[in-house]
């Protein structure tokens, strides 16, 4: 059985969301951990654990940032991280698998399924085996309590409720 660590200097953890419904606001969470264990070489039998510090998230706008740590959002202060454990991988062809497992955010667990890309693995400049994985899906933020909303004087939606998650996490052998 192998296990894997994520490599942060050559990983990054997103999430897209629809501001005013005309264009697309990207977030990151910037501390974060994750953890593969597998003993096949393609990956098939990966178990996959994921941990992201709330307090991390940046947005590129201060103000934003602190509102998506209040309660209106995530509730930092009383749940200071995000979580995600896989309950199975099933192989939808060519590297390609559906990721499905409980992501928890705040006091609320549901049943997420994400998309996998196994890009392969590669041996670096120092000797360590690395292996990428590209992985997207979406989730309604209102399902896991984020449900602030608003509407402009138009009537325009401020916040979309649907939120793209985006990863691209380099695993480094252990």
């Amino acid at each position: 059985m192998a296990t894997w660590q994520v490599d942060q200097a050559h990983s990054e953890v997103q999430f897209k969301v629809k501001h005013l419904m005309i264009n697309t606001v990207t977030g990151e969470f910037t501390s974060y951990r994750a953890s593969l264990t597998s003993e096949a070489e393609d990956m098939s039998d990966a178990a996959i654990t994921f941990e992201a510090d709330i307090n991390s998230i940046n947005t590129k706008n201060e103000m934003r940032d602190g509102h998506l740590k209040s309660d209106d959002f995530f509730s930092a202060e009383k749940f200071p991280t995000m979580t995600f454990v896989s309950t199975s991988l099933s192989p939808k062809g060519a590297g390609k698998y559906a990721l499905i497992g409980n992501l928890m955010i705040r006091d609320v667990t549901k049943t997420v399924i994400l998309d996998v890309e196994y890009g392969g693995t590669m041996v670096d400049f120092y000797g360590n085996t690395k292996a990428g994985f590209e992985i997207t899906g979406a989730i309604n933020r209102k399902e896991f309590g984020l449900a602030w909303d608003a509407v402009t004087e138009a009537g325009g939606i401020v916040v979309s409720d649907t939120v793209k998650l985006v990863m691209n996490l380099q695993m480094q052998k252990q």
